[in-house]
């Protein structure tokens, strides 16, 4: 039997972390779905089909053949039921991240009993790694080189450069202005 995995988030914007689960899955298991969410609760920098094409050239570059990319919207856990996904990939970085995702498998769990969880334990160099960290340290004109691939960092560079001024207010800031 064939194991189809669907790697879900909003990917705004993928990160070395994120590349790295994936090449894990990718390996784990025979089919990788990488579905980025397309209507989060949280403020964007790029559009989906931005964030589409950026995770796309991700996947080309690095050179997993059986990892494809889509869109998706609604209940994750109802996506990975549509495609006929066997298993939900997500990513833990820190202690935090434990209990959001345990109590997030146990609610997917509830929804659709026969798509597994498979929490991946993020490599020691990517801990610090989040989008939200990324966008905000771009925006800020902050060096993103040893986290993101080239070809992101030029689109979080031109998008900043579109925004301006204003592209700082449009990221929220944590507190490495200080």
């Amino acid at each position: 039997m064939k194991i189809r995995a669907v790697y879900p988030g909003t990917f705004d914007p993928i990160h070395f972390g994120h590349e790295d689960i994936a090449r894990r899955a990718a390996n784990l298991f025979d089919e990788l779905l990488i579905a980025v969410y397309d209507r989060p609760l949280k403020s964007l920098l790029f559009t989906p089909d931005e964030r589409l094409e950026l995770v796309r050239i991700s996947v080309a570059c690095m050179g997993l053949t059986n990892v494809s990319v889509t869109g998706y919207s609604g209940l994750t856990v109802d996506f990975c039921h549509t495609v006929g996904a066997q298993v939900m990939v997500r990513g833990l970085r820190v202690f935090s991240d434990f209990e959001h995702e345990f109590r997030m498998a146990l609610a997917n769990h509830r929804l659709v009993p026969e798509i597994e969880t498979v929490p991946f334990i993020t490599s020691e160099q990517h801990t610090f790694l989040s989008s939200t960290s990324v966008r905000e340290i771009a925006s800020l004109g902050g060096d993103v080189s040893s986290m993101v691939p080239p070809h992101v960092e030029a689109a979080m560079k031109r998008r900043f450069s579109e925004l301006g001024e204003d592209g700082a207010r449009v990221v929220p800031l944590t507190s490495l202005r200080d």
